[in-house]
Protein backbone atom coordinates (compact mmCIF):
# COMPACT_ATOMS: atom_id res chain seq x y z
CA UNK A 1 0.00 0.00 0.00
CA UNK A 2 1.40 3.35 -0.84
CA UNK A 3 0.18 6.56 1.73
CA UNK A 4 0.62 7.15 5.57
CA UNK A 5 0.50 3.70 7.87
CA UNK A 6 -3.06 4.20 9.60
CA UNK A 7 -2.90 2.60 13.75
CA UNK A 8 -3.66 -0.82 12.69
CA UNK A 9 -0.92 -1.20 10.48
CA UNK A 10 1.67 0.46 12.92
CA UNK A 11 -0.25 -2.55 15.84
CA UNK A 12 0.70 -5.04 12.76
CA UNK A 13 4.50 -3.24 12.56
CA UNK A 14 4.59 -3.91 16.69
CA UNK A 15 3.43 -7.52 16.18
CA UNK A 16 6.16 -8.33 13.27
CA UNK A 17 9.05 -6.78 14.96
CA UNK A 18 9.30 -3.35 12.71
CA UNK A 19 9.06 -1.35 15.88
CA UNK A 20 10.51 -2.56 18.91
CA UNK A 21 9.23 -1.66 22.37
CA UNK A 22 11.16 -1.61 26.06
CA UNK A 23 7.66 -1.98 27.05
CA UNK A 24 3.94 -3.11 26.27
CA UNK A 25 2.66 0.03 25.07
CA UNK A 26 0.02 2.66 26.94
CA UNK A 27 -3.14 3.84 26.58
CA UNK A 28 -3.25 6.80 24.15
CA UNK A 29 0.26 5.95 22.89
CA UNK A 30 -1.35 4.62 19.43
CA UNK A 31 -2.71 7.70 17.66
CA UNK A 32 -4.72 7.53 14.17
CA UNK A 33 -1.27 8.24 12.23
CA UNK A 34 1.07 7.80 14.58
CA UNK A 35 2.83 6.47 17.31
CA UNK A 36 3.54 8.55 20.28
CA UNK A 37 7.62 7.92 21.38
CA UNK A 38 8.54 7.40 25.03
CA UNK A 39 11.84 8.79 27.13
CA UNK A 40 14.09 6.12 28.38
CA UNK A 41 15.52 5.75 32.04
CA UNK A 42 18.71 8.35 31.66
CA UNK A 43 18.87 11.96 30.14
CA UNK A 44 22.41 13.05 28.78
CA UNK A 45 23.30 16.52 29.21
CA UNK A 46 25.05 17.43 26.33
CA UNK A 47 27.46 20.57 25.34
CA UNK A 48 25.75 20.79 21.89
CA UNK A 49 23.10 19.46 19.38
CA UNK A 50 24.44 17.10 17.16
CA UNK A 51 23.88 14.52 14.43
CA UNK A 52 25.32 10.92 14.16
CA UNK A 53 26.93 11.28 10.34
CA UNK A 54 26.89 8.73 7.77
CA UNK A 55 28.12 5.59 8.72
CA UNK A 56 28.67 6.61 12.74
CA UNK A 57 26.45 5.51 15.91
CA UNK A 58 25.17 8.04 17.90
CA UNK A 59 26.80 6.01 21.15
CA UNK A 60 30.02 6.34 19.58
CA UNK A 61 29.42 9.81 19.57
CA UNK A 62 27.91 10.71 22.31
CA UNK A 63 31.32 10.57 24.76
CA UNK A 64 32.97 13.58 22.89
CA UNK A 65 29.64 15.67 23.87
CA UNK A 66 28.46 14.77 26.84
CA UNK A 67 28.92 16.39 30.02
CA UNK A 68 27.08 14.52 32.53
CA UNK A 69 23.81 12.31 32.69
CA UNK A 70 20.80 12.13 35.34
CA UNK A 71 18.38 8.92 36.09
CA UNK A 72 14.79 9.68 34.91
CA UNK A 73 13.48 7.16 36.65
CA UNK A 74 11.96 9.22 39.60
CA UNK A 75 12.18 12.45 37.73
CA UNK A 76 14.51 15.15 37.07
CA UNK A 77 14.51 18.47 35.83
CA UNK A 78 15.59 19.68 32.14
CA UNK A 79 17.00 23.64 32.41
CA UNK A 80 15.89 25.85 30.04
CA UNK A 81 18.55 26.78 27.15
CA UNK A 82 20.68 23.28 27.65
CA UNK A 83 20.53 20.72 25.35
CA UNK A 84 19.40 16.86 26.43
CA UNK A 85 19.71 13.51 24.74
CA UNK A 86 17.80 10.91 25.83
CA UNK A 87 17.91 6.79 24.63
CA UNK A 88 13.75 6.52 23.69
CA UNK A 89 11.93 3.21 24.67
CA UNK A 90 10.84 2.19 21.17
CA UNK A 91 13.88 1.23 18.04
CA UNK A 92 12.98 0.50 14.79
CA UNK A 93 13.57 -2.65 11.87
CA UNK A 94 11.94 -0.91 9.11
CA UNK A 95 10.61 -2.81 6.06
CA UNK A 96 12.75 -1.68 2.80
CA UNK A 97 9.44 0.44 1.70
CA UNK A 98 8.66 2.18 4.63
CA UNK A 99 10.53 5.42 5.96
CA UNK A 100 9.38 7.63 8.82
CA UNK A 101 9.07 11.18 10.06
CA UNK A 102 8.74 12.40 13.63
CA UNK A 103 7.66 15.66 15.30
CA UNK A 104 7.24 16.89 18.87
CA UNK A 105 3.90 16.22 20.08
CA UNK A 106 1.43 19.45 20.50
CA UNK A 107 1.98 19.49 23.88
CA UNK A 108 5.55 20.09 23.56
CA UNK A 109 5.34 22.08 21.42
CA UNK A 110 3.27 24.87 22.90
CA UNK A 111 5.55 24.75 25.56
CA UNK A 112 8.39 25.93 23.61
CA UNK A 113 9.80 22.27 23.88
CA UNK A 114 12.43 21.53 21.07
CA UNK A 115 11.81 18.17 20.78
CA UNK A 116 13.63 16.42 17.65
CA UNK A 117 14.25 13.14 16.74
CA UNK A 118 17.95 11.32 15.95
CA UNK A 119 18.98 8.24 14.79
CA UNK A 120 22.48 6.39 14.16
CA UNK A 121 23.76 7.02 10.69
CA UNK A 122 21.83 9.97 10.72
CA UNK A 123 22.12 13.34 8.57
CA UNK A 124 18.61 14.94 9.21
CA UNK A 125 16.68 15.58 12.47
CA UNK A 126 13.18 13.88 12.40
CA UNK A 127 13.56 11.99 9.20
CA UNK A 128 14.26 8.34 9.10
CA UNK A 129 14.98 6.25 5.88
CA UNK A 130 13.63 3.27 4.32
CA UNK A 131 15.07 0.45 6.14
CA UNK A 132 16.62 1.72 9.41
CA UNK A 133 17.39 -0.47 12.15
CA UNK A 134 18.34 0.90 15.22
CA UNK A 135 17.94 2.31 17.90
CA UNK A 136 16.23 6.43 18.25
CA UNK A 137 16.94 8.96 20.11
CA UNK A 138 15.19 12.54 21.61
CA UNK A 139 17.42 15.55 21.31
CA UNK A 140 15.31 17.68 23.97
CA UNK A 141 15.94 21.70 24.28
CA UNK A 142 13.74 23.59 27.01
CA UNK A 143 13.65 26.88 24.74
CA UNK A 144 11.12 29.09 27.40
CA UNK A 145 10.56 26.81 30.41
CA UNK A 146 12.65 24.27 32.76
CA UNK A 147 10.21 21.13 32.60
CA UNK A 148 10.38 18.12 35.20
CA UNK A 149 10.45 15.15 33.15
CA UNK A 150 10.22 11.11 33.94
CA UNK A 151 10.86 7.84 32.17
CA UNK A 152 8.01 7.04 29.91
CA UNK A 153 6.45 10.04 29.07
CA UNK A 154 5.56 11.13 25.26
CA UNK A 155 7.26 14.51 24.41
CA UNK A 156 7.48 13.36 20.31
CA UNK A 157 5.71 10.89 18.03
CA UNK A 158 6.50 9.29 14.76
CA UNK A 159 4.59 8.62 11.06
CA UNK A 160 5.26 5.76 9.17
CA UNK A 161 4.60 5.83 5.13
CA UNK A 162 5.12 3.54 2.18
CA UNK A 163 6.23 5.60 -1.17
CA UNK A 164 5.06 8.98 -1.99
CA UNK A 165 1.50 10.11 -0.11
CA UNK A 166 1.93 13.59 -0.48
CA UNK A 167 -1.14 15.66 -2.53
CA UNK A 168 0.11 17.84 -5.12
CA UNK A 169 -2.00 21.27 -5.27
CA UNK A 170 -4.14 19.53 -7.67
CA UNK A 171 -5.10 16.97 -6.20
CA UNK A 172 -5.72 19.70 -2.75
CA UNK A 173 -8.16 21.53 -5.04
CA UNK A 174 -9.74 18.27 -5.81
CA UNK A 175 -10.43 17.10 -2.27
CA UNK A 176 -11.06 20.78 -0.85
CA UNK A 177 -14.20 20.37 -3.69
CA UNK A 178 -15.34 17.40 -1.99
CA UNK A 179 -14.82 17.95 1.51
CA UNK A 180 -13.82 21.56 2.55
CA UNK A 181 -10.33 21.44 4.44
CA UNK A 182 -10.67 25.54 5.40
CA UNK A 183 -13.97 27.81 5.92
CA UNK A 184 -13.74 30.35 3.27
CA UNK A 185 -12.02 30.21 -0.27
CA UNK A 186 -8.50 28.31 0.05
CA UNK A 187 -5.11 29.61 -1.09
CA UNK A 188 -3.35 26.45 -2.07
CA UNK A 189 0.18 26.73 -3.49
CA UNK A 190 3.00 24.04 -2.38
CA UNK A 191 0.02 22.58 0.26
CA UNK A 192 -2.96 24.43 2.15
CA UNK A 193 -1.76 28.22 2.91
CA UNK A 194 -3.19 28.96 6.87
CA UNK A 195 -3.33 32.93 7.77
CA UNK A 196 -2.94 34.27 11.82
CA UNK A 197 -6.13 35.86 13.56
CA UNK A 198 -5.44 38.96 15.22
CA UNK A 199 -8.99 39.90 14.97
CA UNK A 200 -10.94 37.94 16.83
CA UNK A 201 -14.85 38.00 16.88
CA UNK A 202 -15.11 37.86 20.78
CA UNK A 203 -13.15 40.52 22.56
CA UNK A 204 -9.35 40.91 21.69
CA UNK A 205 -7.46 38.47 23.09
CA UNK A 206 -5.43 36.93 20.26
CA UNK A 207 -2.21 34.91 21.76
CA UNK A 208 0.20 34.99 24.82
CA UNK A 209 3.96 35.27 25.30
CA UNK A 210 6.02 33.32 27.03
CA UNK A 211 7.69 34.87 30.56
CA UNK A 212 11.21 35.15 30.52
CA UNK A 213 11.20 34.01 34.27
CA UNK A 214 9.12 31.44 35.26
CA UNK A 215 9.03 28.14 37.47
CA UNK A 216 9.45 24.65 36.72
CA UNK A 217 6.90 22.74 34.69
CA UNK A 218 5.72 19.23 35.78
CA UNK A 219 4.96 17.50 32.56
CA UNK A 220 2.79 14.91 34.42
CA UNK A 221 0.58 17.82 35.99
CA UNK A 222 -2.46 18.16 33.81
CA UNK A 223 -4.62 21.04 34.27
CA UNK A 224 -2.87 22.39 37.06
CA UNK A 225 -0.43 25.82 36.26
CA UNK A 226 -1.99 29.35 36.29
CA UNK A 227 -1.42 30.63 32.73
CA UNK A 228 -0.60 34.20 34.47
CA UNK A 229 2.36 32.73 35.94
CA UNK A 230 4.08 31.47 32.70
CA UNK A 231 2.58 33.83 30.26
CA UNK A 232 1.69 37.66 29.11
CA UNK A 233 -1.72 38.01 27.24
CA UNK A 234 -1.46 39.90 24.05
CA UNK A 235 -4.33 42.02 23.02
CA UNK A 236 -5.40 43.91 20.37
CA UNK A 237 -8.14 45.87 18.37
CA UNK A 238 -6.53 47.09 15.49
CA UNK A 239 -5.52 43.46 14.20
CA UNK A 240 -1.74 43.99 14.39
CA UNK A 241 0.87 43.18 16.96
CA UNK A 242 4.96 43.67 16.98
CA UNK A 243 6.89 40.69 17.60
CA UNK A 244 9.45 40.80 19.73
CA UNK A 245 12.90 39.10 18.66
CA UNK A 246 13.59 36.13 20.43
CA UNK A 247 10.51 35.70 22.20
CA UNK A 248 7.61 32.58 22.02
CA UNK A 249 4.28 33.31 21.27
CA UNK A 250 1.01 31.13 20.97
CA UNK A 251 -1.20 32.52 18.28
CA UNK A 252 -4.15 30.74 16.51
CA UNK A 253 -5.08 30.51 12.96
CA UNK A 254 -7.93 32.84 11.07
CA UNK A 255 -8.75 29.24 9.16
CA UNK A 256 -10.79 26.45 10.78
CA UNK A 257 -8.94 23.20 9.70
CA UNK A 258 -10.90 19.80 8.42
CA UNK A 259 -8.54 16.45 8.14
CA UNK A 260 -10.72 14.04 6.27
CA UNK A 261 -10.58 10.26 7.65
CA UNK A 262 -8.77 9.12 4.65
CA UNK A 263 -5.86 11.98 4.73
CA UNK A 264 -3.01 12.95 7.36
CA UNK A 265 -1.61 16.74 7.59
CA UNK A 266 2.09 18.07 8.43
CA UNK A 267 2.57 21.92 9.15
CA UNK A 268 5.07 23.46 7.13
CA UNK A 269 6.44 26.87 7.80
CA UNK A 270 6.07 29.65 5.40
CA UNK A 271 8.80 31.23 3.11
CA UNK A 272 11.49 32.65 5.42
CA UNK A 273 11.32 35.95 2.72
CA UNK A 274 7.88 37.14 4.18
CA UNK A 275 9.12 38.02 7.49
CA UNK A 276 11.53 37.79 10.25
CA UNK A 277 9.89 34.95 12.22
CA UNK A 278 8.49 31.20 11.70
CA UNK A 279 6.00 28.85 12.98
CA UNK A 280 7.15 26.26 15.37
CA UNK A 281 7.91 22.62 14.43
CA UNK A 282 4.98 20.71 16.23
CA UNK A 283 2.90 19.67 13.33
CA UNK A 284 0.88 16.31 13.03
CA UNK A 285 -2.61 16.45 11.95
CA UNK A 286 -4.13 13.31 12.48
CA UNK A 287 -6.89 11.71 10.53
CA UNK A 288 -10.51 13.48 12.01
CA UNK A 289 -8.60 16.63 13.15
CA UNK A 290 -11.51 19.37 12.72
CA UNK A 291 -13.81 16.65 11.21
CA UNK A 292 -17.47 17.20 11.81
CA UNK A 293 -18.21 13.56 12.51
CA UNK A 294 -15.40 13.40 14.78
CA UNK A 295 -16.69 16.23 16.58
CA UNK A 296 -13.75 18.59 15.55
CA UNK A 297 -15.91 21.32 13.59
CA UNK A 298 -14.75 24.75 13.31
CA UNK A 299 -11.05 23.48 14.57
CA UNK A 300 -8.31 26.16 14.62
CA UNK A 301 -4.63 25.48 13.99
CA UNK A 302 -2.94 26.54 17.12
CA UNK A 303 0.59 28.51 15.79
CA UNK A 304 3.78 28.07 17.89
CA UNK A 305 5.66 31.58 16.78
CA UNK A 306 9.19 32.57 16.97
CA UNK A 307 10.39 35.99 15.78
CA UNK A 308 14.13 36.52 14.88
CA UNK A 309 16.27 39.35 14.74
CA UNK A 310 14.44 42.30 14.42
CA UNK A 311 10.82 43.22 15.58
CA UNK A 312 8.29 42.33 13.06
CA UNK A 313 4.91 43.90 12.51
CA UNK A 314 2.09 41.23 12.07
CA UNK A 315 -1.15 41.68 10.16
CA UNK A 316 -4.49 40.32 10.71
CA UNK A 317 -4.79 37.75 7.93
CA UNK A 318 -0.99 37.63 7.09
CA UNK A 319 -0.11 34.25 5.78
CA UNK A 320 2.32 32.43 7.88
CA UNK A 321 2.20 28.62 7.54
CA UNK A 322 0.60 25.70 5.43
CA UNK A 323 -0.62 22.39 5.79
CA UNK A 324 0.95 19.34 3.50
CA UNK A 325 -1.48 16.74 3.36
CA UNK A 326 -0.69 13.03 2.64
CA UNK A 327 -3.21 10.26 1.53
CA UNK A 328 -3.47 7.64 4.07
CA UNK A 329 -2.79 4.02 2.91
CA UNK A 330 -6.11 2.83 4.95
CA UNK A 331 -8.52 4.66 6.94
CA UNK A 332 -7.60 4.14 10.48
CA UNK A 333 -10.06 2.45 12.61
CA UNK A 334 -10.53 5.06 15.02
CA UNK A 335 -9.93 8.99 13.98
CA UNK A 336 -8.91 12.20 15.83
CA UNK A 337 -11.53 12.35 18.93
CA UNK A 338 -13.44 9.52 18.43
CA UNK A 339 -12.75 7.88 22.33
CA UNK A 340 -9.34 8.56 22.65
CA UNK A 341 -6.95 11.32 24.55
CA UNK A 342 -7.54 13.70 22.14
CA UNK A 343 -6.51 16.99 23.59
CA UNK A 344 -7.08 20.11 21.58
CA UNK A 345 -10.22 18.79 18.78
CA UNK A 346 -12.47 21.55 18.50
CA UNK A 347 -9.92 23.89 20.09
CA UNK A 348 -9.42 27.85 19.14
CA UNK A 349 -6.80 29.76 20.77
CA UNK A 350 -5.17 27.34 23.70
CA UNK A 351 -2.29 26.94 25.90
CA UNK A 352 -1.16 23.11 26.46
CA UNK A 353 -2.75 20.62 28.58
CA UNK A 354 -1.05 21.70 31.53
CA UNK A 355 -2.64 25.24 32.02
CA UNK A 356 -5.88 25.62 33.64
Amino acid sequence: MTGVLPNQQIQAMIAAGAIQTAAPLVTGQLQPASLDLRLGAVAYRVRASFLAGDGRSIAARLPAFEMHRMDLTDGAVLEKGCVYLVPLQESLALPDDVSAVANAKSSTGRLDLLTRTITDGGTEFDRIPAGYHGPLYAEICPRSFSVLVRSGMRLNQIRFRSGSARLDDGALRALHARVPLVDGAPVISDGLAFSVDLAPTDGDLVGYRAKPHTGVIDLDLIGHYDPAAFWEEIRTRDGQIILDPGAFYILVSREAVCIPPDYAAEMAPYLAMVGEFRVHYAGFFDPGFGYAAAGGAGSRGVLEVRCHESPFALEHGQIVGRLVYEQMAATPQQLYGQGIASNYQGQGLKLSKHFR
